[in-house]
């Protein structure tokens, strides 16, 4: 062993030094905080660096919020106020165009000194009420990034010791929760000072020089065990494509994510050119905040998940090394000052779902099918009589997709979020809204499989005030993907409407900002559900007996999707009929849920009858053997649509059903603000096609009969 290496035991010492040392430091800061988004449901971040950025440890909160602190870091030091770092200094960062996830993450930074020598920084980030910006709390329909309130960029609140007053005025004049807001950086603060303070102990126990030694062997021992892991995934190009639904403002107008995950080695690469152009809103993701974050966090989860590993590994600097992100410059992931890039988190989890996607032929016991890979993320806020405003930030749960070995877990944040519910009674206290209904929607199914997709949540919040509103959120129309013969999960939605007439609904989009809501109005928010993995007839019937008792299934879903016959008098599964309808089913085509390349994609808003007409069973979505264009029909209808409506058109499927005679689909079309829905099907006898290829051949004249439609009339 090399001299300058600490013996094993001593390393191990300190590596648990530095872990706790995060985690007391997460923990103050939630402790400490007034604000329920980061008191309750702790969207924050905390940890430890060394003077080259580096991350030394990290708390076990937000993934976003801690891998993005180097690229505050590396902001701050194109930014820091007056270019020096001094013992005393407090340093406030957002910047987006300078290393920031994204505006309302408000980043505290104090440097460590240890006998006159700068040696590290502790910082933390946390999600504030409000900064200011164009519609409280937060924002996405806005001209550029001066629109999303202060904007501070290596801004001392202390230097050398002294409170810069001016500032902590300023930013109690500049926002709507103001007190919140100060008080909530004070608690950033103090969890800052801990951690310099536990890092200086440290050294004092054990040397400077021993310390920064082992902060290296514990990022290059992280480092090389990733390596190792990427190492066993062969070489190659894996891909995955889907769509976010708009960017906040021109619906309808649907926005491609293109994944290819590049192994060669033991390195990684993620590249998303083809990805979306930037949009004119604030649905942009900063990319040394959040894209790269994004990604850490989608291959750290997959090889180094600390509950399936057989080892322990560091969560440090070394697990971002062998990853390389790549995203074209002025692409929705990499935007150009000054675009607004404030709502950036359902694109994130909604990468990492695809890079899921892409990677599942070689890494089939590491991947879940489709999980709802988004966020909604909602702003509530009034006007008090006082005159007062009150903001408050909800972030509500998804659904997981179906596991190698287990169901997708029910109404939980999933993927990069890692944030937690906030308290009903405590919503009640402070706040003039009432939860009317927090539960597992009901409305729709998961993905059948062996392992069944989770089931999202329904949660209706009534305000009592008149007051404002603004979601952010996704997947309203790109289905969760089933996998290796899973079933597709179900979209998302969101509502509108008044207790004094419930039945008048008003179909919200994913996202909207500011909207005026009325007291009395209730926002209803429907999760998607998570696609299935694995083929449902395997799925043990005493299961699908157990989710059709909890109200999780349907008697007649059990039958359609996994082949299973309950008897509900006698609460038993009919174990002659359900080996009987088994062996009729595998016997049978399976349906698909493949579409068409290009503009043809599969969406699932489907109601409960149209989920009922689905085939018996549904497999994992499949690309079909040539694309929609290489046949002429389709390509001349494809050049038609585009020389009248230009780009500006989309083709969704809403529902198929296949049996042994018929396949049919219907499609939509829209173009221009025009809607067209029309029915394909294939008839199967003689045909000798492939279930594939019957639903490519029903669904591509579905297309060009909706396509004839809107031509006509335009």
């Amino acid at each position: 062993m090399p001299s300058d290496e600490l013996d094993p035991i001593t390393l191990q010492v300190i590596s648990g030094a530095l872990d706790t040392i995060a985690e007391e430091m997460g923990h103050i800061l939630y402790r400490m905080s007034f604000s329920s988004i980061i008191r309750e449901s702790q969207d924050l971040g905390a940890g430890l660096f060394d003077t080259d950025f580096n991350t030394l440890c990290e708390s076990e909160s937000t993934p976003l919020h801690i891998g993005s602190l180097p690229g505050y870091l590396y902001g701050i030091q194109e930014t820091l106020q007056g270019g020096t770092w001094n013992e005393g200094d407090v340093v406030l960062h957002n910047h987006p165009y300078y290393g920031a996830s994204h505006s309302p993450d408000l980043a505290i930074v104090i440097p460590c000194f240890y006998k006159g020598e700068l040696v590290g920084f502790a910082a933390n980030t946390a999600h504030h009420l409000d900064i200011g910006a164009a519609t409280p709390g937060l924002i996405i329909d806005i001209p550029d990034v001066f629109a999303e309130g202060m904007l501070f960029a290596g801004t001392k609140l202390y230097e050398k010791g002294v409170r810069n007053e001016a500032m902590w005025e300023f930013l109690g004049r500049n926002s709507r929760a103001a007190k919140q807001l100060q008080s909530d950086i004070e608690a950033q603060i103090a969890s800052a000072k801990l951690g310099v303070r536990r890092f200086v102990e440290l050294m004092e126990r054990y040397g400077k020089d021993q310390i920064l030694s082992a902060t290296q062997q514990l990022m290059d021992y992280t480092e090389r065990i990733l390596r190792q892991k990427i190492e066993t995934i062969p070489d190659g190009e894996y891909r995955a494509e889907g769509f976010l639904d708009d960017d906040g403002k021109n619906r309808g107008v649907r926005l491609p994510i293109k994944v290819c995950v590049r192994i060669q080695g033991d390195g990684i690469e993620i590249d998303l050119t083809g990805s979306a152009d930037q949009v004119e809103t604030g649905f942009n993701v900063p990319f040394d905040g959040s894209t790269k974050v994004a990604c850490f966090c989608a291959i750290r989860s997959l090889l180094l998940d600390a509950h399936t590993s057989e080892i322990e590994v560091p969560s440090n600097e070394g697990s971002f090394r062998p990853i390389k992100v790549i995203a074209p410059k002025g692409s929705i992931y990499n935007p150009k000052f000054p675009a607004a890039a404030e709502a950036r988190f359902t694109q994130c989890n909604r990468m990492i779902d695809l890079i899921y996607k892409a990677l599942a032929p070689v890494l089939p016991d590491e991947i879940i099918a489709g999980s709802s890979a988004s966020l909604s993320f909602v702003s509530y806020s009034g006007i008090r009589p006082s005159g007062d405003y009150w903001v408050f930030l909800e972030v509500n749960e998804g659904a997981y997709g179906g596991r190698p070995r287990s169901d997708g877990p029910d109404s939980i944040d999933n993927l990069m979020a890692n944030t937690r519910n906030n308290p009903l009674e405590d919503l009640a206290i402070h706040l003039p809204m009432i939860c009317d209904r927090y539960e597992l929607r009901d409305d729709v199914l998961p993905g059948a499989g062996r392992y069944r997709g989770g089931i999202g949540v329904v949660k209706s919040q009534r305000v009592l005030t008149d007051a404002f509103i603004t979601h952010e959120n996704e997947r309203h129309h790109d289905v969760p993907w089933g996998i290796f013969g899973g079933g597709p999960g179900a979209t998302g939605k969101v509502e509108i409407y008044n207790v004094s007439d419930p039945d008048n609904i008003q179909d919200m989009p994913a996202k909207f900002s500011g909207i005026k809501i009325n007291a009395g109005d209730v926002h209803a928010f429907y999760a998607p559900c998570g696609g299935g993995y694995g083929d449902p007839l395997e799925r043990p019937a005493s299961q699908v007996l157990e989710d059709v008792l909890d109200d999780f299934c349907t008697v007649e879903h059990a039958r359609k999707a996994y082949g299973v016959v309950v008897d509900l008098t006698t609460e038993t599964v009919d174990e002659s009929a359900t080996e009987s309808l088994r062996t009729q089913m595998r016997s049978q085509p399976l349906a698909t849920t493949s579409a068409p390349e290009r503009k043809v994609q599969q969406v699932a808003r489907e109601t409960p009858a149209q989920r009922d007409r689905v085939g018996a069973r549904v497999s994992e979505p499949v690309q079909p053997a040539k694309s929609l264009e290489a046949d002429q029909t389709v390509a001349s209808t494809i050049s038609q649509l585009r020389g009248t409506f230009g780009d500006n058109w989309s083709f969704d499927i809403v529902y198929h059903t296949s049996n042994r005679s018929l396949t049919e689909v219907r499609g939509e079309l829209r173009a221009n603000g025009a809607y067209a829905s029309e029915t394909g099907t294939h008839e199967h006898a003689g045909a000798g096609y492939s279930a594939g290829k019957r639903l490519q051949t029903a669904a591509e004249q579905s297309f060009v009969k909706c396509a004839q439609k809107l031509l006509q009339n335009d």
